[in-house]
């Protein structure tokens, strides 16, 4: 007998199986917008404040989007997952009332 066919028989004696796992693929989280709403009570200066705490935007950039929610009455603070998103909104909307603001923010889907 061959070199081949005695592999075979032993294979075929042993009863081992080699079983592959299929690949899993993961699927990427919907992402959701926090959009910071403008109002007509909240300081500018506070947005900023807002923006460099809970999203720690840089003094330049903070000012750019607050001016921004000021002209179109509305801004995007940051893009995240949904648990993230609504705590952040949440961190926002509590903080401004915490302060006696009146500054919103809402959750989209991006």
């Amino acid at each position: 007998m061959s070199d081949d066919g005695k592999n075979r028989e032993l294979e075929h004696e042993s009863g081992t199986q080699t079983l592959v796992q299929p690949s899993q693929k993961t699927k990427t989280p919907p992402m959701y917008k926090v959009v910071i709403l403008n109002d007509d009570f909240t300081p500018r200066e506070f947005v900023v404040h807002i923006l460099k705490k809970f999203f720690n935007k840089d003094e330049v950039e903070a000012h750019r989007l607050m001016m921004q929610v000021h002209h179109s009455g509305s801004g995007v603070a940051g893009i995240f997952t949904h648990e993230i998103a609504e705590t952040k909104s949440y961190q926002i909307n509590s903080y401004s009332q915490a302060n006696q603001y009146p500054l919103k923010s809402i959750v989209e889907e991006a």
